[in-house]
């Protein structure tokens, strides 16, 4: 087993639940610079070693891995210094917020050996991990186009201080994850084209950035692809649409897999037509808290994935490359935003010297 502490204990409620369930994983400790939460949490898990210094964690030589999960302009010093400590590293999305840190961290990475893979936690969810299985299995043929969202009715975010600062935005805490399944298939985006709007909902509440937007991509090959992220208004009944899905076009069937439904459709390329249903033994997996809050089963997943590279030798994605390239493809995203013009991610990765590093 390889021991593992977690950093930031607002998402890493997750992770501990993660760790503590898993047999692949011995949680060491926890820590927060909040003691009121590191005593609720060790409360919550009847786990009591946690510190509210950084330091306590990088200097405990037991530990393999350190898992990340503060905000993100602490992302990159954090990654770096438990690299700089012989640490694996798991970081949440989005990986870092400044991509002029982005070769330096590449550099340490690469000449310490430590692997650093990034918390993409859809990937791991069962439909979408179903629709990947059979894709790659040529269950529908050559990917033609994929078509992904994200719509929640978060208008109780609206309530909340930090959502109305000018640093809060839906594109990177929410569509970052529709994105990235567009990064899973289409890997090598080369512009992007979009609008968004800040609603009436929004507006009343005093929202500074978008909560509604709709993105084209084009990828190198020519193949394109769209996205799209409602935030503050009403949303379909569960039965008629989902929160967040990913549909495959294929040259020989297409295929959908909804989030929270746990729902899986496929037409195969011999035309069968399947729906499956996850029961509740795969509900109690994922959503171990109320609310279907803190989906703890995807962070297992994703977590026992990486020990398995670590232990077997072989790349974790999204690694801390493909982390960068997603980085790189939301600020062009939010540049199209602001300038209502294609953007190319190129330019994006020039501006910061990443050209080199083929991140995309």
């Amino acid at each position: 087993m390889l021991r593992i502490a977690i950093l930031g204990l607002g998402e890493g409620r997750s992770t501990m639940s993660a760790a503590l369930e898993s047999k692949k994983l011995e949680l060491v400790t926890i820590c927060d610079k909040n003691e009121a939460l590191c005593k609720q949490r060790a409360t919550e898990f009847d786990f009591k070693n946690y510190t509210t210094e950084y330091d306590d964690v990088l200097k405990d030589e037991s530990i393999d891995i350190i898992a990340i999960y503060t905000p993100d302009y602490l992302h990159a010093e954090h990654v770096k210094q438990a690299l700089l400590h012989g640490k694996h590293v798991v970081c949440t999305k989005p990986f870092i917020d400044d991509l002029s840190k982005a070769n330096e961290l590449l550099e340490i990475s690469e000449r310490t050996g430590k692997k650093v893979f990034v918390g993409q936690s859809s990937r791991f969810f069962e439909p979408m991990k179903r629709q990947h299985q059979d894709f790659t299995e040529g269950v529908i043929g050559d990917l033609i186009t994929i078509e992904a969202h994200y719509h929640a009715d978060h208008r109780w975010f609206l309530e909340k201080g930090w959502a109305l600062l000018d640093s809060f935005k839906w594109l990177y805490g929410g569509l970052s994850h529709p994105v990235d399944f567009i990064r899973w298939y289409l890997p090598n985006i080369e512009e992007v084209m979009g609008y968004g709007m800040i609603s009436s909902n929004a507006k009343k509440a005093g929202l500074k950035n978008e909560d509604t937007m709709h993105f084209i991509f084009k990828a190198t090959d020519g193949r394109v692809a769209r996205v799209s992220g409602v935030y503050t208004s009403p949303t379909q009944p569960t039965k008629r649409d989902s929160g967040m899905s990913c549909v495959l076009r294929g040259t020989e069937g297409a295929s959908q897999a909804d989030y929270h439904e746990l729902r899986y459709s496929v037409t195969t390329k011999e035309g069968e037509e399947k729906i499956i249903h996850w029961g509740d033994e795969k509900l109690k997996y994922y959503f171990r808290f109320s609310g279907q809050t803190h989906h703890a089963g995807e962070y297992q997943n994703y977590l026992e994935y990486f020990v398995d590279s670590i232990e077997q030798g072989f790349t974790a994605y999204p690694d801390m490359k493909e982390g960068i390239g997603t980085v790189a493809l939301l600020i062009a995203m939010d540049r199209t935003l602001k300038t209502g013009v294609p953007v190319k991610i190129c330019d994006i990765l020039a501006e910061y010297n990443l050209l080199k590093s083929e991140t995309v």
